[in-house]
């Protein structure tokens, strides 16, 4: 039987955690900064563009000063920043009630910190207590320095805990310490999608508000858990300077072939995100404060988890461009198959579920089909397209996609919500019936999207083969 070390089964443990906290708050982050802050869906999709963005950047940069000053001493500042970020989260909003972040009325109560809330004038119970938002004030922006804690933290984990996994391995233990990191993530992932509904559905958005104490509290035990547990006898600096890494982004940022593959890919990545950007808040709006997006979003990894070793068997013989052409053809059809469900009306189908939600369903299945297809195999061919010898700097920024995609995906879903399936809060039932008429154009611009998209990923393969065949010519 394999044995690993202490360390390793702690940083595991820890990184369950992290996951569990980020994915629980990450889900409804749009719902919360635009129900609980007041932004508008253009500026909540900026902020969570920018969110998501900057966790796939700065790891990378992160990594170097980790190797600086030791893996122990990054993972106790990533989870104290972690922990002061999502309270900070929770214990904002209760600052602000004269600010007229609150509604007063009907409540909901019973909760953990119902006391809290209530003896400071925030909440009066009964039912259906909602936060207005800051309305416009300044003081909005204050979440953006709280948030900017979490997201450095956060690219601390990112860095440090599979750094963590390499070292405490050997050759021999390698792949099985990687197998069991990437349960541990989708445990993670899995578990904190599921807590949110139940939280909002009882409370309302005071439950937005309950969920990043939640947060807080299982980053506030990794952070004890380190601290207590947490010993490596691998201590070696293996990372590089800041002056390599920023030569390294300046190689791939001129390598042009480079640059369109990540942006080809890009377009994936701007409908794989719209599970968060955009899914939400649509079936909130469109099925009703019953609907569950936490569930919802957790057919993705449940899918992946199903179908990835079986197809990537399926397509082993197959270029890993092939692979990635058949996912880029799959991502629009998910796209198409989402925006039918509110096509058929609100007639339950099968007399227990709404279009919406079981289309939605069953588009992010096939969502998480493409990336079986695309994920598995990207990397494989980011490093072909590398120039010899430096496949390994050029990989730290082979997730460049994701910063791309994160920013215009957010950016996107917000102008779209605003314009087809916005807020309903000041609408007469009626009246929003006639003003998400066609929300279901939503879908249509990431359907073009994935396609041109995966049209231009062909055309890619088309050239950068004649391009590798007239130079295989030119040196014989």
């Amino acid at each position: 039987m394999t044995k690993f070390s202490k360390a390793f089964w702690v940083a595991n443990s820890v990184e369950l955690l992290e996951r569990l906290a980020y994915y629980a708050v990450f889900i409804v982050l749009t719902i919360y900064l635009s129900n609980v802050w007041g932004f508008s869906d253009i500026e909540a999709g900026l902020i969570s563009g920018t969110f998501s963005a900057l966790l796939y950047l700065l790891p990378t940069f992160v990594g170097a000063y980790a190797d600086k000053i030791g893996f122990r001493t990054s993972i106790l500042i990533a989870f104290l920043l972690l922990t002061v970020g999502y309270f900070g989260l929770g214990i904002v909003p209760t600052m602000f009630e004269n600010a007229g972040l609150v509604k007063y009325g009907a409540g909901t109560g019973n909760g953990l910190f119902s006391a809290f809330f209530e003896d400071r004038g925030l909440v009066t119970f009964g039912h259906d207590t909602e936060f207005t938002g800051l309305l416009g004030s300044m003081q909005q922006w204050i979440i953006v320095p709280i948030l900017l804690l979490i997201v450095i933290g956060g690219a601390f984990i990112k860095s440090v805990i599979s750094g963590t996994v390499a070292r405490e391995t050997t050759e021999s233990t390698r792949a099985r310490g990687f197998a069991i990191f990437y349960m541990m993530v989708n445990i993670g992932a899995f578990t904190g999608k599921t807590v949110v509904d139940p939280l909002r559905k009882s409370l309302g958005d005071v439950g937005l508000v309950y969920l990043n104490y939640f947060s807080g509290t299982m980053t506030l035990l990794a952070l004890i858990a380190v601290y207590f547990m947490y010993r490596s006898a691998n201590t070696e600096g293996q990372g590089k300077s800041f002056s390599d890494i920023f030569k390294a982004l300046g190689k791939v940022c001129t390598n042009g072939r480079l640059i369109v593959l990540i942006l080809i890919v890009s377009g994936f990545w701007m409908v794989q995100q719209q599970m968060y950007a955009t899914m939400p808040k649509y079936v909130i709006r469109l099925v009703g404060a019953d609907a569950s997006p936490g569930w919802i979003a957790n057919v993705n990894p449940f899918v992946v988890f199903l179908m990835v070793n079986i197809i990537t068997t399926l397509m082993q013989k197959r270029s890993a461009l092939a692979s990635m052409t058949v996912g880029m053809f799959i991502i629009p059809i998910s796209a198409a198959i989402m925006a039918t469900g509110s096509m058929m009306g609100d007639s339950l189908v099968f007399g227990t579920i709404h279009p919406v939600t079981l289309m939605m369903i069953v588009g992010i299945a096939f969502q998480a089909l493409a990336e079986c297809f695309i994920s598995p195999r990207f990397l494989e061919y980011f490093s072909l397209q590398s120039p010899k010898g430096e496949e390994g700097l050029y990989l730290g920024f082979s997730h460049l996609h994701s910063f791309v995609s994160s920013i215009l995906a957010f950016g996107i879903s917000g102008f779209l919500l605003e314009r087809y399936c916005p807020d309903p809060r000041g609408y007469t039932p009626e009246a929003y019936a006639d003003v998400t008429a066609h929300a279901h154009y939503i879908w249509f611009f990431f359907f073009g999207i994935g396609l041109v998209s995966a049209i231009a990923l062909v055309i890619y393969g088309k050239v950068t083969r004649d391009m590798d065949a007239k130079k295989n010519l030119a040196e014989n």
